[in-house]
């Protein structure tokens, strides 16, 4: 029997592992394990609970304004004594969170094979995001097994020596997420937008984002807001570099909703309903184009050309009147929002977890 343990810390990442989580008890010859090492608790267990996910062991880092290097070091020491006890044949880490290195360090020093799923990720910026860029480069070369979302994913893998014979253009997990998710039904009320209004979905909370660059991009929801055809939906990150300014300058807006963190299948259904969606997150840009949701991407660097390239995305930076400038232009005219509406994704079909799960069933 084939031991596989699956490492999940924050939101995103337990999104993108629980299609490999399903797809791994599937099969008979596997034994699936999951580790949760709750870098990011309260978010990371709402989608544990939504995908019917119980960890088999829970590290519980969390702590109050943590430091990438004090979750490093957390889950370097209490992941070691589960690789000692569980013994697994493959530990699973995905993306570029601190979680994913601690974890791929750990594992490597146990002598136990690291797949990363979502390989290949690149910005060639180390600062941008950060740490995450740099997260994902070195969890890459501590890897054994690559499963890359994308061919462009991959081309970044070869050109930094990675062995070809452990690269797998899988398409990204987050579609198959996806495509479990829109089928769910939401008990709860969504809240309302008025039916003159389109409704802008609004994430922002990134590390590199905090100080004048939130501020720019408060700054162009504010003066989106005064139009008579608009209604801005912001879930807003606990973090208090973000929740701060944003209460600040939107929460006295009249067409500026401020939600506390939504769940993933509430945010889901929420971009479902969206016009257009401003986000400096990572995960939306991929989960956008397969609800036909065109998405501008508050940041100076994307490592998701592919978005960009395929017309789902474009790239409009942290200045407040870029970003104004490029939102009127998708509320204006109709033929261009069309056109990234009905771009064709480029991460994926909804099978990605299980041509993973096929891979390491039939790697020796």
């Amino acid at each position: 029997m084939m031991k596989i343990l699956t490492v999940i810390g924050t939101r995103p990442e337990a999104v993108k592992m629980a299609p490999v989580v399903a797809a791994l008890t599937a099969q008979p010859s596997v034994e699936s394990l999951v580790v949760a090492t709750a870098q990011h608790r309260e978010m990371m267990d709402q989608v544990l609970e939504i995908f019917d996910i119980a960890p088999d062991f829970d590290l519980n880092v969390m702590e109050a304004d943590q430091s990438p290097t004090d979750v490093l070091a957390e889950v370097l020491q209490h992941l070691q004594p589960v690789l000692q006890k569980v013994k697994p044949n493959w530990l699973l880490v995905q993306g570029d969170t601190t979680t994913v290195l601690g974890a791929s360090i750990a594992a490597a020093y146990s002598r136990v094979r690291v797949g990363h799923v979502e390989a290949g990720l690149r910005t060639h910026d180390r600062m941008n995001p950060f740490p995450e860029e740099l997260n994902r480069v070195l969890a890459d070369h501590i890897a054994d097994l690559h499963f890359a979302p994308t061919e462009t994913a991959r081309a970044a893998l070869l050109a930094e020596g990675i062995a070809t014979e452990s690269i797998h253009v899988t398409g990204n997990t987050v579609v198959d997420a996806l495509q479990t998710i829109v089928q769910r039904p939401l008990n709860e009320r969504l809240p309302q937008v008025p039916s003159e209004r389109k409704l802008l979905l609004v994430t922002a909370h990134r590390r590199e984002n905090h100080g004048k660059p939130i501020r720019n991009i408060l700054a162009a929801l504010r003066e989106l807001s005064h139009r008579d055809d608009v209604y801005i939906i912001y879930p807003v990150h606990r973090n208090p570099n973000i929740a701060k300014p944003a209460y600040e300058m939107l929460g006295a807006e009249p067409n500026v909703e401020l939600l506390a963190p939504a769940d993933y299948l509430t945010f889901v259904h929420l971009m479902g309903r969206a016009h257009l969606i401003l986000t400096d997150s990572g995960g939306v840009q991929e989960e956008a184009p397969g609800l036909g949701v065109p998405v501008l991407v508050m940041r100076e660097v994307t490592e998701r050309p592919e978005a960009i390239e395929a017309g789902t995305a474009r790239l409009v930076g942290t200045d407040a009147q870029v970003i104004i400038r490029e939102a009127i232009a998708l509320l204006d005219d109709l033929d261009a929002h069309a056109a990234m509406a009905r771009a064709i994704n480029p991460f994926g079909d909804g099978r990605a977890a299980q041509r993973i799960a096929n891979i390491l069933v039939h790697d020796k």
